[in-house]
């Protein structure tokens, strides 16, 4: 069966994401190069709007590559070419000119969250809509009721303080005639609730999260209309539960609160609860998240514990809650005692007591508090840790959810990006689909963007660590590589995210495409690199990072000859000798750079400066190098041969000798085993082949043939296929047919040649 979550996006929201993308070259034309304007025979029905208008705020929020337009908001302004009707804004990405522009549109939903960029200008806006809006948010607007002032005259505070800020105290929601739904979630102290709400005939829902008021009794008015009621983080009174008593036809109860915000007078008690049962008998979800109880709401431990786990009322723990004609459809007991009871009548509990109750919390407090949600998402990363995680796909999708909705809350970043490591290792790799696993990927990157936080880059970091790189990291390689690369510029650097980073840095220019290591290297990979093994050389200190570095810069080389330039331009070869010199006895160290200087000599134009007394004898010292087995001593000779491939007339030195290294480069392939295992990894075959069809340096037509009979021979499944591809055997052919190669390298040439051949007929399809 196919995951859920595997499942394609529809067609409707790939065409809304390649239109923001390319509103120019679809929608849209630019209007003096400035603004963008709707092509005039364009007509678009609200189902079209809405998700253009909502999918743009995501796209400005969660992908940091989108560029935001200035006049985007005004595409909607007329009603005959675009209609809008429900449409969510999100933060900072709202202003005041934007919800002016599209004034004249007939919208049934607006919700505006945390924007708090809008100001008293949008309250006026807002009764453009007032004849046709059923649903309004204006969660977290902390600006919304102040207007910039204008101060008397001009003194000298003049210049410094322009305007000011005044609360707007005579706005109300007259006219807004069919409003039934509204979030005025963490308003702004000093403006009157009452006298906000008054001339609303009939609420449905009312959210005033965070708000502080003594006096409730308005809120009767609405008591044969009200089924939903939110009073998150207030403090409750004697009077307040009266009123809400009073309120018989609510379905939906949420007196829950954060009990580390601030000291709280008010207790539940066990009549309170009895209070709600018996009088709203409606109820079908009810929070009481973060309570502390007075008196003791549950029954006797023993009678409790009997019996099989029921969501029977008949059988509830919880005292009060026997009263229920049936279970509660949600019921909030996060950061209570109460969650721990046995028998709960409720089919879904937020809570702390089991993984289900955690991912409900998450679920359920993710948009408008994420205070709570950080501390449901550490629980979650204590569970993927310690035991396993049941509901896997679920969890990732709530903590995706989580990160990307609150990116720049250090809390949630810190806990989500922690859980997605545990969530993404290998043990529940089979779960998850591509589709999921690169929206880990985009959240991972966005908290690496947003937060220089050493916990969220080292939890970003480990996390990456849990993908296949490159090629699960391929659709986001650019940004990747950049993020990496400006944590390891900082110039205060935690060692173990500099570890991760650079060996991430290694594996993401290991096996890819030349024009990725080139894009790679104008991003100053190779001197960030560089500066890496300064340090650790100022240091004295050869380690992890020091040897990932070099074998980064193996790897961004590998035939890419702008990067072996920069290498060379950037003192390398001083570092190299440097390195070689402090560290002699490093074995892994030796080979990283000797294979990087292998694919600085296959660069023709490059060879004439490492044609120095001091590198050639370096190089040929190290051809009976032993370290790391033959790979040393292997790749020296590689440098060689290239250089030999240029001729004597190009042997601008007076010592060593040419023959004498020759000679040693002789001595040295014949001491090597034909059947060593390599530490060593081809994608092609081209630099080697080029040394076979000459006269000029019969020790490099041996060393090429060597390498290729070594590999045939260890590697056959891998290295056959490729040098049959690559045009090998008939190179070989002609090898064995020239009077200047030695007897030798035409025996071995011969032997490589039935290597393949000898493959080809074992692998030949005889199926029909």
């Amino acid at each position: 069966l196919k995951m859920a979550s595997d499942s394609p996006e529809s067609l409707m929201t790939l065409c809304t994401d390649y239109c923001l993308r390319n509103l120019e070259g679809t929608l849209c034309y630019l209007l003096d190069n400035e603004t963008l304007r709707l092509h005039p025979d364009i007509f678009l029905p609200s189902e079209i709007c809405d998700k253009l208008v909502n999918e743009y705020v995501e796209l400005v929020k969660t992908d940091s590559i989108f560029e935001p337009h200035e006049s985007f908001f005004t595409l909607f302004s007329d009603p005959r070419s675009t209609r809008l009707a429900r449409i969510h804004l999100r933060e900072h990405i709202v202003q005041d000119q934007d919800l002016e522009a599209i004034r004249k549109q007939d919208l049934i939903e607006l919700y505006l969250t945390n924007c708090e960029k809008l100001t008293a200008k949008s309250l006026q806006t807002l009764v453009s809509f007032s004849h046709t809006l059923i649903s309004l948010s204006l969660f977290g607007c902390c600006n919304i009721f102040y207007e910039e002032e204008n101060p008397g005259g001009c003194e000298d505070d003049c210049l410094v303080n322009p305007t000011r800020q005044v609360l707007v105290k005579d706005f109300t929601f007259e006219g807004f005639s069919r409003l039934r739904f509204l979030n005025l979630g963490r308003l702004i102290e000093g403006v009157n609730v009452e006298t906000l709400l008054r001339p609303l005939a009939s609420l449905a829902a009312l959210d005033l999260s965070g708000i502080q008021l003594n006096d409730v009794g308005f809120l009767t008015q609405w008591k044969d209309s009200l089924v939903s009621l939110v009073l998150y983080n207030m403090d409750l009174s004697e009077e307040h539960i009266q009123v809400i008593a009073q309120l018989h036809k609510l379905r939906h109860l949420d007196i829950s609160r954060d009990h580390l915000s601030s000291y709280y007078k008010f207790k539940l008690t066990r009549r309170v609860l009895n209070l709600f049962v018996e009088n709203l008998v409606n109820l079908t979800s009810l929070d009481i998240s973060g309570h502390t109880m007075l008196e003791n709401c549950t029954i006797p431990s023993m009678e409790e514990k009997m019996g099989q786990t029921s969501i029977e009322p008949a059988k509830s723990s919880i005292a009060p809650f026997r009263g229920l004609k049936r279970p509660l459809q949600f019921l909030g007991l996060f950061e209570t005692s109460l969650c721990r009871l046995t028998h709960i009548p409720a089919y879904k509990v937020s809570g702390d007591k089991n993984e289900e109750q955690v991912l409900n919390a998450i679920e359920a407090y993710t948009e408008h508090r994420p205070e709570i949600t950080s501390r449901a998402i550490n629980l979650l990363f204590d569970i993927a840790r310690i035991e396993r995680c049941s509901q896997l796909l679920r969890a990732l999708q709530l903590v995706i959810t989580a990160l990307k909705c609150h990116k720049d809350d250090k809390n949630i970043q810190v806990t989500g990006s922690a859980a997605l490591f545990y969530l993404t290792n290998s043990e529940y790799r089979m779960e998850q689909s591509v589709k999921l696993r690169r929206q880990v990927i985009q959240v991972v990157l966005n908290g690496m963007e947003s937060y220089q936080e050493v916990t969220v880059q080292r939890n970003c970091c480990l996390t990456l660590c849990n993908f296949s790189i490159p090629e699960e990291l391929e659709f986001q390689y650019r940004r990747v590589n950049e993020l990496l690369l400006n944590i390891l510029n900082q110039s205060r650097q935690d060692e173990s995210i500099q570890r991760i980073a650079v060996h991430l840095c290694n594996a993401l220019v290991c096996q890819v495409d030349n024009d990725h290591k080139e894009a790679v290297g104008k991003m100053g990979f190779v001197m960030t690199m560089l500066k890496l093994i300064q340090k650790k050389l100022a240091d004295k200190t050869c380690d992890q990072v020091m040897e990932f570095s070099w074998s980064a810069l193996w790897n961004i080389t590998d035939e890419t000859p702008d990067n072996c330039e920069m290498f060379l331009n950037y003192s390398g070869m001083k570092l190299f000798l440097e390195c070689l010199k402090e560290f002699p006895e490093k074995q892994e160290l030796h080979r990283n750079m000797l294979g990087l200087l292998g694919n600085v000599a296959e660069v023709k134009e490059l060879r004439p400066q490492l044609m120095t007394s001091q590198f050639i004898s370096v190089f040929s010292n190290l051809l009976e190098s032993k370290a790391d087995g033959i790979e040393v001593s292997y790749n020296a000779c590689g440098v060689l041969s290239h250089i030999m491939f240029d001729g004597p007339e190009a042997w601008g030195i007076c010592e060593p000798h040419r023959e004498e290294v020759v000679k040693r480069m002789w001595a040295a392939i014949q001491s090597w085993d034909i059947n060593s295992r390599r530490n060593i990894n081809y994608r092609s075959f081209e630099p080697i082949l080029r040394l076979l069809p000459q006269g000029i340096s019969p020790v490099s037509q041996h060393w090429a043939t060597w390498a290729l009979y070594n590999l045939v021979s260890v590697y056959p499944d891998k290295y056959c296929p490729l040098l049959i591809k690559e045009g090998g055997i008939p190179l070989l052919n002609d090898m064995i047919k020239m009077a200047s190669a030695r007897q030798e390298t035409k025996e071995m040439a011969r032997k490589v040649i039935e290597h393949c051949s000898n493959f080809k007929e074992e692998n030949m399809d005889t199926s029909r």
